[in-house]
């Protein structure tokens, strides 16, 4: 009888084996793949900037309407709130008391004519008697001074009709500018006296002022940058002002700089400015506030990177920059000013460097990636099925 071997040695010797071979091989993770960033490549090149504020408009000739005489007030011919043409007449005072006057003085200036003519011949008279001494020199001197006490008289009757025939002439009020004619302060039949002679107000609407004041710091850090040259202003200062109205449009037309306040406010510490532009149409009012936009000024060899490129640290803001050997840096920046969805970029980056844009939120100092232009992603998400969201959400496990 054949003997049976023992069958736990067996299943011992087999589980070392595996044991030791196991050993041999070790099992691999994955590599994690490069992260996936879009880049815009830093360039430096003369960038146009602008300064905008918060500006008013103002009439350029606002001229308030005065009766110029006493008396009482006939009819309104405008209509109020309405445009008005230099010469157009506004308002009728009563007449007929200064028709009075202008007769009155006309009467009174031909009887010193009739008066100064009968002087005259008894002067033509007299002067040849006294010659050949027939009359004595008392009574040519006496013919000479009635002469000319009438010819004084004449002189005066022709002022005082002159003053007459203007206060006449002011019965008629008219608007001296073209413009929007404001409200009629007195109403028809009124007294109008010295101490209530404002009738209404006339604004010229074209051209316009627009007005705007400046800090005494912003002037200042201007000058430093001019002197910096790191912002150019346009030669002679001629800026060109460009109008945003209130629902956020573009006015048509802009205009420059024509006064610049040679004081601060000592109550506000700012600078007026006032610009003047032409305003077509009167499309403009007077005390409407606007956005004055300020063109002209250029920040040479500037570098510009989107808003979204730049991250907040704990010890100020930096960008990502992919490095030549494709990986991740952190590089801290000296930000400045926005235009539009970029901001300047003072100091960090040089022209020809990869500046991350998107994906850069989970990136590690030295982690590598693959990094894209950032207009590819664009041109990604523009050819996206209609119907379907442009950036499809992660799904849970991906």
């Amino acid at each position: 009888m054949r003997r049976s071997t023992p069958l736990a040695p067996v299943v011992a010797c087999c589980l070392f084996a595996a044991a030791v071979g196991c050993g041999k091989e070790e099992v691999k993770a994955p590599e994690k793949p490069p992260a996936e960033v879009y880049v815009v490549k830093v360039e430096a090149k003369d960038v146009p900037v602008s300064f905008q504020y918060v500006a008013q408009t103002e009439s350029s000739h606002e001229v308030e309407i005065r009766a110029r005489v006493i008396g009482f007030l006939d009819k309104r011919v405008y209509t109020e709130g309405a445009m008005v043409k230099a010469g157009d007449v506004l308002f009728q005072m009563d007449p007929k008391p200064f028709q009075a006057q202008v007769d009155d003085f006309a009467a009174a200036l031909a009887r010193h004519k009739a008066a100064l003519e009968t002087a005259r011949l008894s002067l033509a008279r007299v002067k040849p008697l006294v010659e050949q001494d027939a009359l004595s020199k008392k009574q040519l001197d006496d013919a000479t001074g009635l002469y000319e006490t009438f010819a004084a008289a004449v002189e005066q009757a022709k002022a005082q009709l002159t003053q007459a025939q203007l206060n006449l002439s002011y019965c008629t009020i008219t608007s001296p500018v073209d413009g929007a004619a404001g409200a009629a302060i007195l109403k028809d039949g009124a007294y109008v006296s010295l101490l209530n002679n404002h009738l209404t107000t006339v604004s010229t609407l074209t051209p316009i002022w627009v007005n705007f004041s400046i800090s005494e710091q912003w002037i200042q850090n201007l000058r430093n940058e001019i002197a910096k040259k790191s912002i150019l202003p346009p030669a002679d200062e001629a800026y060109e002002v460009e109008i945003i109205q209130v629902d956020g449009t573009t006015f048509p037309k802009r205009g420059h700089i024509t006064f610049k306040s040679p004081i601060y406010n000592p109550q506000t510490g700012t600078f007026l400015i006032r610009v003047t532009l032409e305003n077509p149409g009167g499309v403009l009012r007077p005390n409407q506030y606007v956005q004055a936009r300020i063109h002209g000024s250029v920040r040479p060899k500037a570098v510009l990177v989107p808003q979204r490129a730049v991250q907040q640290g704990a010890k100020g803001h930096f960008v990502w920059v992919v490095s030549p050997d494709s990986k991740a840096e952190n590089r801290p920046v000296a930000v400045g000013d926005w235009l539009g969805d970029d901001w300047f970029i003072n100091e960090g980056l040089k022209a020809g460097e990869d500046v991350v844009v998107d994906g850069g939120l989970a990136l590690q100092p030295g982690a590598p990636v693959s990094a894209k232009p950032l207009s590819a992603k664009a041109e990604k998400a523009s050819k996206a099925p209609e119907g379907e969201p442009k950036d499809k959400p992660a799904k849970k496990g991906d």
